[in-house]
Parts: structure tokens; sequence; C-alpha cells
């Protein structure tokens, strides 16, 4: 949600260019926000923490939150995402303009009090383009939806020098798995994935970087267990740093979970596994990337998925190729 919110953040930026922007965003999405550069600051909130943790607890955090809201005397509040704790927060910051997407069933029109309102949201559209249609009432068009991150040169150096030590080189095209998923029903077996980069070290001569968050750490040992010997695991990389090191890469295969869109925002080619019919409002919108989906994702087969990680192996060395 957040880096597909981005193409809103810089609307917001070039309309308001004298602004001070702040983002309330989650812990991950914060390191996203400040990578972008669109944000001046960031309110780190975490939402399932104050939903799942001690009640008494959550109430003393709320009531914290919302007095350094309050205390930042905020002018106006777009909320973008637009869920009921959201709105409330916006109305108790006391902020005397608000602008909320309007999501039946989820948000609280009633608490925002900005003319002309935007449309009701249509989910069967991209979700970024929802994000930008939230921004209608403010004159702000024409913005790219495709979402766009740079990266920091100190990330960059330090993936340089995990690569060095890993002796992987320019010589070999670099390919990165993402075994992990929010929901274990999105994963694709492990075993798939290990077979996919058997095949690729093999037919392509690829090295294969495998990634892996905090929710994967459980997955470690099998992965080590599973994968090809020579597989390289990153599984302590920063936010900033998996992007700089997805930037390096020819392709990143995952399933469908934010890392993949970080990726494509750093300009990298992606295969999206899903576990849908049809394609939906949150897969990466350029050209050159590929969803492979079925059903369920467990239908998908390790030949269907090499092959279209091959093409895009195969347009961008056809590209190097034409660069030079």
């Amino acid at each position: 949600d957040v880096v597909l919110s981005l193409p809103a953040l810089r609307g917001i930026r070039e309309r308001f260019r004298d602004a001070r922007i702040t983002v309330a965003v989650g812990k991950p999405g914060a390191e996203v926000v400040v990578l972008s550069g669109y944000a001046d600051a960031t309110l780190v909130v975490d939402r399932v923490a104050l939903r799942d943790g001690p009640k008494l607890v959550s109430i003393a955090k709320i009531l914290k939150l919302v007095k350094n809201v309050r205390r930042a005397q905020f002018d106006f509040v777009i909320d973008l995402h637009s869920l009921s704790e959201t709105n409330l927060l916006g109305f108790l910051s006391g902020a005397p303009k608000r602008l909320y997407s309007r999501r039946p069933g989820r948000s609280l029109n009633y608490l925002s009090n900005f003319h002309p309102r935007p449309p009701v949201e249509d989910t069967s559209k991209h979700s970024a383009d929802r994000y930008l249609d939230v921004l209608r009432p403010l004159d702000i068009k024409d913005v790219s939806a495709i979402p766009r991150l740079r990266t920091k040169p100190s990330d960059d150096l330090a993936i340089e020098k995990m690569l060095r030590k890993e002796k992987a080189t320019f010589a070999a095209p670099l390919v990165g798995l993402f075994p992990g998923a929010g929901h274990p029903g999105r994963r694709w077996p492990m075993e798939r994935f290990a077979s996919l980069a058997d095949h690729l070290m093999r037919n392509e001569g690829a090295r294969v970087l495998v990634f892996a968050g905090p929710e994967e750490r459980s997955l470690i040992q099998q992965i080590r267990q599973e994968f090809p010997p020579s597989t390289i695991v990153f599984d302590r990389l920063t936010i900033p740093q998996l992007a700089s090191a997805q930037a390096r890469l020819s392709v990143f295969v995952s399933n469908d979970t934010g890392p993949i869109h970080l990726a494509a925002a750093v300009g990298t080619s992606v295969v999206m596994l899903m576990d849908r019919p049809t394609p939906n409002s949150f897969v990466p919108l350029e050209q050159h990337h590929r969803t492979v989906y079925g059903k369920t994702v467990r239908e998908l087969t390790v030949e269907e998925v090499y092959k279209v990680t091959c093409e895009l192996l195969a347009a961008r060395r056809t590209a190097a190729l034409f660069s030079r």
C-alpha cells in the first residue's frame, strides 16, 4: 500500500512545494517514505500492535499519539487509505481541513469536511489510481501512477560489499527470489522456488539471491536445506538495503507481497505469482513486468514460472547488448 501510494505523495509534494509534509505510516512503510524524499517527517504508528496489544497499554499509546498529533497543529489532513481509526485520528488532530478517501463501509465520511469531495472509491481501478483519485479536489492531475524510488549511495555501497563477499560478479545475471508472503495462502511452495533456482543456475548461469525478512525467519533453515549450495541468502537487510539489492537484479520473482512492489519501483523487472484467477489492482503496471496466476498459487508449475523468468532475462540481456 505504501509503495503504491508514492505517486499520490509525489503529486502532493509537487502541488504544495513549500508545505511541511508529515506522513503517518507503519514502521516498514516509514523507511519507504523516507527513501522517496516526498515527506519532511514521518509519524510511525504501529496499528497492528495497537489493535492486538494489551488494551490498557494500547489506550495509553493512543492517547499519547493523539496528544502528539494535536501538538503538531496540522493545517490539513489527507487520508489516502481511509480507515475508520485513521479518519478519527485526523478529526482529533484539530486540523481545520480534512480530505478523506470515500470507502463505503470502511471510512467515516462525515468526519471529512473538504469540498468538493473526491469520488467514491472505485475498486475496479488500480490501487495507485485510487489514491490519485482522492487528490482530484486539489486539482492534482496528470501524475504518473508508476511508483518510483531512488536508492541511496550508502546502501548501494553496503550491498556491493555483500555481493563481492559472495563473489557475485557482473558476469552472471543476478536473479532474486522472495518465498515469503503476508498470508500462507499466497505462498508458492518452497520446494518449487528451490527448483526454479536450480533451473536458473544450471541452464542460465545465474546467481540466485533469496531474500527474507522478519516474517520469514522461521523459513531460513528450510531455505538453506532446499536451495542449491551456491544460493546467496540475504535475511537481515534494512528496507533501503533491500531496494539497493533489488536494483542490482536482472529479474525478481516473488509472491504477491510488499517486496515485489519495491523491486518494481527501483526499476527491476518482476515476476509476480498470484493466487487469483485474474490480475487485481495491485499488479505492477509497466510492460516489462509479468504476472503468473491461477485459481490458487499452488497450481503454478516450475516450468511456467521458469519460462516467464527466462523471457525477462533474455529481454534484459538484449537491452544491455544494445546499450553498449
